[in-house]
């Protein structure tokens, strides 16, 4: 600083260095200029460093160790040859004044007045760390041989102690000597870490692409992993009701396939399918009668009205059934006429009778005959035919 304000220095023309000395005494100032305004008392302005934390009295504000006031500085004392500083400060929140002085005896600073010490010490003793020697004991060990012995002692059987650490601390001081082999494996570290993660984001990239998701993926531990193992998928259906299903499937199709293109087949087998859904219905909720089948009783046109016919026809005295009612009924051997159940004889055409006689009989039990005499079969349908109505069916 003085070494700078020294260069360029303006000697006006009535300076005389035998009679001045120095510019400093040819304007009468100090070189310290206005930190030395009060030097005449015994004080100079310092900038001053605050030791250690502490409470403003006057604000009640904290004030850290660190903060640098313009601090009056003079000579209160000695410790022995050592001077003893007081140092006087205006807080900077306030306009308290705070006085701190110098205590050489334990190497610390000490509040005289205008705050308190934020009470941060320690025992050095419990703290294992070197105790400064005391006054009194540093002459006893110059004087004393005996003392200084057993001090010798003390200090050697502490050593013993503290062997173990200090050779702890030289080893981890040598790990770190080599700085490039630190240096390198450090670097190692992070590439591994760097791909690992890497390899990370890319599998979370991937499902989160599989699932359609949007949101951030945490990181697997290994309780995930458990509870995922512990997890079973299934479907809703077992193999058992599955086969079952299937065997139902084939049961229900048809045996015969239905080739393609063509039309009249399928109506056809819709049509079976039809009256094999209504003869199904009508076993399980009623009797079989001729009009569940689909058969309707019709008067043959060529046959002449028989006697039996005219049995059939009611009287002008008897309730006359109605026709339908007659088609639905059952038919029994009790509903044909005495004679015609005795002598199972139908009447044929004129026509027919001579053709009749004038063949041969065939022998019993041939085909011929069964087709000659179907009325010796249902001797009650003489007159009438039974003709299958699919009038309900699709027609094309």
């Amino acid at each position: 600083m003085g070494e700078r304000k020294g260069v360029n220095k303006y000697y006006p023309p009535d300076f005389n260095p035998e009679k001045h000395g120095s510019l400093n005494r040819y304007h009468n100032s100090h070189p310290l200029r206005e930190r030395a305004r009060k030097l005449s008392q015994g004080i100079l302005i310092i900038r001053f460093e605050m030791p250690y934390n502490i409470w403003c009295d006057g604000c009640k504000n904290h004030i850290g160790m660190g903060v640098r006031y313009n601090a009056e500085k003079k000579k209160v004392g000695n410790y022995y040859t050592t001077p003893i500083y007081r140092f006087r400060m205006k807080c900077h929140l306030c306009v308290n004044y705070i006085e701190m002085q110098t205590d050489p005896a334990n190497c610390d600073y000490v509040i005289v007045s205008g705050a308190q010490r934020k009470e941060e010490r320690w025992d050095m003793a419990d703290n294992e760390q070197v105790l400064t020697t005391e006054h009194e004991k540093k002459q006893k060990l110059e004087t004393d041989a005996m003392f200084r012995l057993e001090h010798g002692e003390a200090d050697r059987s502490t050593l013993k102690k503290a062997l173990p650490t200090l050779s702890h601390i030289q080893e981890a001081q040598s790990a770190w000597k080599d700085d490039f082999a630190l240096n390198s494996m450090l670097r190692r570290r992070f590439r591994e870490k760097k791909k690992a993660i890497q390899e990370e984001e890319e599998r979370d990239q991937a499902l989160q692409a599989k699932a359609s998701l949007t949101i951030p993926l945490v990181p697997e531990t290994e309780d995930d992993r458990k509870l995922a193992a512990l997890l079973k998928f299934h479907t809703l259906d077992s193999y058992e009701d599955k086969q079952k299903l299937k065997r139902t499937e084939i049961i229900s199709r048809s045996w015969f396939p239905s080739a393609p293109g063509s039309a009249s087949s399928s109506k056809v087998s819709g049509v079976l399918k039809k009256l094999a859904q209504s003869r199904r219905t009508a076993l399980a909720t009623s009797p079989i009668t001729v009009g569940d089948l689909g058969i309707v009783r019709r008067r043959s046109r060529d046959v002449p009205e028989s006697p039996q016919h005219a049995a059939d026809t009611p009287k002008s005295g008897e309730p006359r059934v109605p026709e339908e009612a007659a088609q639905d009924r059952p038919m029994s051997p009790g509903d044909c006429p005495p004679e015609t159940t005795e002598t199972p004889k139908c009447s044929r055409p004129r026509g027919q009778e001579g053709s009749r006689q004038d063949k041969p009989l065939s022998p019993a039990g041939s085909s011929q005959e069964a087709a000659d005499t179907p009325d010796t079969r249902h001797p009650c349908n003489l007159g009438s035919s039974l003709v299958a109505d699919y009038s309900d069916s699709e027609s094309e």
